[in-house]
């Protein structure tokens, strides 16, 4: 990885130190949009299994529809293969604790890529579908698209553009912006109710003001998820370089119930 982009050379920013054993993953985003919608806690919280702790900022929990492509994706001491390393993803999450630490819970993770989905739900324990997705870039604007694919899945599909349409900024702590993207780990959960943390890494976001139109966008409520009929908070990110952690179980990896 370059030292122009390589992110463990900055930790300042990080809640807490890096993980003492070696990343595991690196992988590069590229023309990420969050689309943020405000949700009653009360509604967001009954989605979440026991032991993980929805998130809250000033009385309200946030679900995002984030759309990007991902490139490099690698594992340590390994290069990027050819046909495998860069395709499409689609994240829909929210933001939950376990313990002191502040992550993301995915309610859904659609790629264009068969294997990577395989290897993340056996691995990582996260709920990946295979998609049929396009992202191309048309100027400054992106054109994206997705319909879920996965047999026995529920229907999702996601289809618009958005563009940037402001300088790059790192969003000041203690603000909204922060919170909802200044993350640096993710909780998972296996099929008997045990719940992990990955951890990762990234230099702070370089986010730009957005806007953004969707023609169709059903991934929220293909996970229950009824998003308010107000538009988005959006940001866009152009590219950032990230390494993962292997899951840690939390708690010795009991069950919670």
């Amino acid at each position: 990885m370059p030292n122009a982009t390589n992110p463990l050379h900055h930790t300042d920013h990080r809640l807490w130190p890096l993980p003492g054993q070696p990343w595991v993953m690196a992988q590069v985003w590229h023309d990420l949009l969050f689309a943020h919608w405000p949700i009653p806690a009360a509604q967001m919280a009954a989605l979440l299994p026991p032991g993980v702790t929805l998130d809250i900022w000033e009385g309200e929990a946030w679900v995002a529809v984030v759309p990007f492509r991902m490139s490099g994706v690698r594992p340590r001491l390994f290069p990027s293969v050819p046909g495998l390393s860069a395709f499409p993803e689609l994240n829909v999450r929210t933001y939950v604790r376990v313990g002191d630490k502040p992550g993301v819970w995915f309610f859904s993770l659609d790629a264009a890529n068969s294997i990577a989905v395989a290897v993340a739900r056996a691995l990582f324990h996260l709920p990946y579908f295979r998609a049929e997705m396009g992202c191309e870039a048309e100027g400054e604007s992106i054109r994206y698209a997705s319909k879920r694919t996965h047999s026995g899945a529920p229907p999702a599909e996601l289809r618009g553009s958005y563009s940037p349409i402001g300088p790059v900024y790192r969003s000041a702590p203690g603000t909204l912006e922060a919170w909802l993207t200044e993350r640096y780990c993710l909780y998972s959960a296996d099929g008997r109710g045990r719940i992990y943390r990955g951890e990762i890494h990234h230099t702070p976001w370089p986010l730009q003001k957005a806007e953004a139109t969707f023609e169709r966008n059903s991934v929220a409520q293909a996970g229950g998820i009824a998003l308010p009929d107000s538009p988005p908070l959006l940001h866009f990110a152009r590219r950032l370089d990230v390494v993962a952690w292997a899951l840690q179980a939390i708690e010795g990896g009991r069950r919670f119930s």
